[in-house]
């Protein structure tokens, strides 16, 4: 198995090869991600999609002094395996040496840590600015699927490209899919230049000034290395349009091109996932309950999300079901906010939703466009927590500090099953603040909790003791029934546990009786400590002689870790903040 894959261990090896010998490379190539996302899991149909193309990119151009810039990097597991990196996909004792996106920290054949969308064009324009910069004539191209063109970043830098007048090669790999399906208007001028070979009067890149091409048969090496042989070294912006398919190679992924999007490890005759997280009760599922039910009782209840149905499990079929108040603005998130708060400014109940890592990407609409204009807008985020998403560029434990200092932003952290959909039907029916809550990131549980929050940054002490007070966040509030448990049994005293609730404000009520017979206060976020929750209460009682102890990650770009390594890395395992407050209080 791999013999021709195992020669190739640069491009220049790709090169080397004649027709025959490039086919079966190419089924090589399936071969090889088969056995990776068959045991780890991954990206799965925009890299088995861009098989061909990718061969034909690397038999063509020159790597790395031609510059491939990859957006997302969904599709550059066929890079990787061309680019001396084949081990990590036909050796399984190395899968851990590659990361599931490009790296430059891998390879000289990449220039960024990339792993959100709409990115390439304009990441490729500044490495061609800085190559026209020295005068230098090396070839500068951005590879970015038909779904990330919805970003604004995508079209600004088309914007910006329309006007450069050297070597700019723009791959767009139409694969007529994003995650889920694609919405907008771009994707009618797609069609129908899909429909017409390219040739269709409207086009949507020579509106920008850019020059174009189309090739029907991405799937075809031979047709893609006459592609790139055309357009190599030329001299102004190009955008080269390639029809693929997603998930080429594997009928189910064909088929099912939403849920092979990103797959589990799975078995490869039935497609089934080889590893489970139980059956039981999980909050998308409670999420999309609430959704379901929310909807065909009021009219008003809109649902919008940033192209990612699937951040909180929302199939096809509920999709449908919702019509009218379901809408996808694609991949914009910015667009997502500011559109949901002008549905709230006129009287509809919208619901965002997607995962923490994106929500970043608008961070100016919330702040500008909703919380300025205080309009009633819920947002929900996923993968909030640290032993969630555990890759560089997906990491959801910034949304904390990043969102809890935005004014009026009323910033919720439920800690159980109960408390999270009273917070989400308080926050869809009120109308005085835009809100966030944070989808725990734990295993369901459940407790009573109260059903009204209009008493804003109240606190809730579910335990009265002495001493030492616990301030668990959110999903962290199990470890402080945990930590709370043993500073009783080891330390022998009750110390006072606190649920807050509100992440972006305190209770100074609360905050105030703990002065009385407590002399320490810790706290527990799920987040980074600089400008997080904690930070807060260490401030208020920066004056006074309270001692506070704030447990949390550090202001890091953490990747791949093990999460229960993390924790021990930053001192916060039950066993070690209990050693610390031991200290502290005798």
């Amino acid at each position: 198995m791999y013999e021709i894959l195992r020669k190739i261990n640069s491009p220049d090896d790709v090169k080397k090869l004649n027709n025959d010998e490039l086919e079966i490379l190419a089924a090589e190539m399936r071969e090889a991600l088969f056995n990776r996302l068959t045991k780890i899991g991954g990206h799965f149909g925009p890299n088995f999609g861009m098989v061909e193309a990718t061969i034909a990119l690397h038999y063509v151009f020159n790597s790395p002094k031609d510059k491939f810039v990859f957006d997302v990097s969904h599709q550059s597991y066929p890079h990787k395996l061309l680019t001396g990196r084949r081990d990590g996909y036909i050796d399984d004792e190395k899968f851990s040496e590659d990361s599931g996106y490009t790296n430059p920290d891998e390879s000289e054949h990449d220039f960024f840590n990339v792993g959100h969308t709409s990115t390439s064009i304009a990441l490729a324009a500044g490495l061609a600015k800085a190559r026209d910069l020295r005068g230098d004539r090396e070839n500068v191209i951005a590879i970015i699927g038909d779904g990330s063109l919805s970003g604004g970043e995508a079209m600004e830098a088309l914007n910006v490209a329309g006007e450069m007048t050297s070597n700019f090669i723009i791959i767009v790999n139409d694969n007529e899919m994003a995650i889920a399906e694609t919405h907008g208007g771009i994707y009618k001028n797609l069609a129908e230049l899909r429909e017409t070979n390219g040739k269709a009067g409207n086009n949507l890149f020579r509106a920008y000034g850019l020059d174009y091409i189309y090739e029907e048969n991405g799937n075809d090496i031979q047709s893609m290395i006459s592609l790139f042989e055309k357009i190599k070294d030329i001299d102004h912006p190009i955008v080269v349009h390639i029809h693929t398919q997603k998930g080429k190679g594997y009928a189910l992924a064909e088929t099912n091109k939403e849920t092979w999007h990103w797959t589990l490890p799975f078995d490869r005759e039935s497609g089934a996932p080889t590893v489970s997280f139980g059956d039981g009760e999980n909050y998308l599922g409670l999420t999309v309950d609430y959704i379901m039910e929310k909807a065909e009782k009021d009219k008003d209840f809109v649902v919008i999300t940033p192209s990612m149905p699937g951040a909180i499990g929302l199939s096809k079929e509920n999709r449908e079901k919702l019509g009218a108040q379901y809408m996808d603005v694609g991949i914009a998130e910015e667009a997502a906010v500011a559109i949901a708060s002008g549905a709230a400014k006129n009287g509809a109940k919208p619901l965002v939703f997607t995962n923490m890592t994106f929500i970043q990407r608008a961070y100016d609409q919330i702040s500008q466009d909703l919380c300025i204009n205080n309009n009633p807008v819920t947002m929900v985020m996923n993968f909030c927590n640290f032993d969630g998403l555990t890759d560089v560029t997906h990491l959801g434990i910034f949304g904390l500090a990043a969102f809890t200092n935005i004014p009026n932003l009323i910033v919720l952290a439920p800690t159980s099953a109960e408390e999270y959909l009273n917070m989400l039907s308080w926050s869809v029916d009120q109308k005085e603040h835009p809100v966030m809550i944070l989808i725990p990131g734990n295993q369901v549980s459940h407790r009573d909790a109260d059903k009204s929050f209009d008493k804003i940054d109240s606190y809730k002490i579910e335990q009265k003791g002495e001493k030492v007070a616990v301030i668990a966040l959110g999903d962290f509030y199990q470890r402080g029934e945990a930590l709370a448990d043993s500073i009783k049994s080891e330390l022998g005293f009750t110390p006072t546990l606190i649920n807050p609730r509100f992440a972006s404000g305190i209770d100074e009520a609360v905050l105030d009786e703990l002065r009385s017979n407590h002399s320490l206060v810790v706290t527990l976020e799920d987040g980074i400590l600089s400008g997080g929750f904690g930070e807060k209460i260490a401030s208020y009682y920066g004056p006074e002689n309270m001692r506070v102890k704030n447990y949390g990650l550090n202001k890091e770009f953490y990747d791949r870790y093990d999460p229960e390594d993390l924790l021990k890395e930053v001192g916060m395992t039950t066993e070690q903040i209990l050693a610390d407050i031991r200290k502290i209080v005798e």
